[in-house]
């Protein structure tokens, strides 16, 4: 990080009202960094501020860069998996039957077909997690519709590369990453959560951290927990 250590922050003027204050973010994996602003504040005001957070902007990078990540997984027995945040050895079984996957209270068993290369091995694991996570994630919106008032016309698992989540707040849908299967079930919850209420505001404004305060208490702590976990083989970019 020698040199000019931190480019020019991307600025996002607020297109509404809602956006009192300026709002500086050093997001996961690589360290980039967002600035959201009134939408009255000229480019040389923001660029300033920015300037002035240089050191508290270093020192959320460096933090970053220091978390721990994941080796990608080679679907090999004996090799840790995860599932809702608890730490199991994988088994494998070759058998000439209809891939499957079960698990205990140690060990998550992964059957395939004999000679299955690693991608067939990831494809079968991916579609569990999918399963698992279609059969929580439901309740989970029915729970939060009438608490925040909005409704959610569908939802979609993707593997996302830079992302937990994402909304169309048009549309009414949100988008979850199905690597959140492997995390604990609270901060799916909290990924949830903060889409619907972007389904409300679709800004990272003071209504939207003031919608979280009030129907989310802890999602401060849910925030920081996700990000301090291990990184995942394919890097994410928002809290």
């Amino acid at each position: 990080m020698g040199g000019e250590p931190v480019g020019l922050p991307r600025v996002v003027r607020d297109p509404g009202k809602s956006v009192k204050h300026v709002h500086l973010s050093v997001h996961p994996p690589a360290g980039r960094v967002t600035l959201v602003a009134p939408r009255a504040t000229r480019p040389d005001v923001a660029r300033a501020y920015a300037v002035s957070k240089l050191t508290w902007i270093r020192a959320q990078q460096a933090r970053l860069l220091a978390q721990a990540r994941e080796t990608p997984r080679q679907f090999v027995e004996r090799e840790s998996h995860y599932l809702w945040g608890r730490r199991y050895l994988l088994s494998v079984v070759e058998r000439d039957a209809k891939p499957a996957v079960s698990h205990d209270h140690r060990r998550i068993t992964l059957s395939v077909r004999p000679g299955s290369d690693r991608a067939t091995r990831d494809a079968v694991m991916s579609r569990w997690h999918r399963a698992l996570l279609h059969e929580v994630v439901p309740g989970l919106i029915r729970k939060w519709e009438p608490k925040l008032k909005v409704p959610v016309a569908g939802y979609h698992l993707q593997r996302m590369r830079t992302k937990w989540g994402s909304c169309n707040h048009r549309a009414n849908r949100i988008r979850l990453n199905s690597e959140l299967g492997k995390k604990p079930k609270d901060l799916l919850e909290y990924v949830v959560v903060h889409e619907m209420v972007h389904l409300i505001e679709p800004t990272h404004s003071d209504r939207f951290v003031e919608l979280l305060e009030k129907h989310y208490p802890p999602w401060r702590e849910a925030r920081v927990e996700l990000n301090e976990l291990p990184l995942a083989a394919e890097s994410w970019d928002r809290p």
